[in-house]
């Protein structure tokens, strides 16, 4: 009986924590563009989240994009590279178009910015 309170209690704070953090958690007052809302339904639609985590939901196989946009070794141009050119073995070419691959850097742009480190979500 314990084991089933256990997974029943995990389950039920995982859906609440899956929904907390993609409706109120990263809601820093900010609102999306049109083109915005573009590059998060083709990430959505292609499946990104299957390889890729945006504030550490998704998957493992690709690196982590909550602050790619942001970070010193990789940036705006690290990213473009890799959705004009896809990823060699382990990163599909898409063949996004130029629009596409701007409107998905839009949205990685929105991300990063409305990322917060845990210790100013925690305080």
């Amino acid at each position: 009986m314990y084991k089933i309170w256990t997974i029943l209690v995990l389950g039920i704070a995982y859906i609440l924590y899956s929904g907390w953090i993609y409706n109120d958690a990263t809601d820093f007052g900010t609102t999306m563009s049109a083109k915005q809302i573009e590059g998060k339904q083709i990430y959505q639609e292609n499946n990104c989240q299957s390889c890729h985590q945006i504030f550490g939901l998704g998957g493992y196989l690709g690196p982590e994009l909550t602050s790619v946009m942001s970070d010193k070794n990789r940036g705006e141009a690290y990213a473009r590279a890799f959705l004009e050119n896809g990823g060699g073995t382990r990163m599909p070419q898409f063949n996004f178009t130029k629009q596409q691959v701007d409107a998905i850097l839009d949205y990685l742009k929105y991300v990063d910015v409305n990322a917060q480190p845990m210790e100013n979500i925690a305080n």
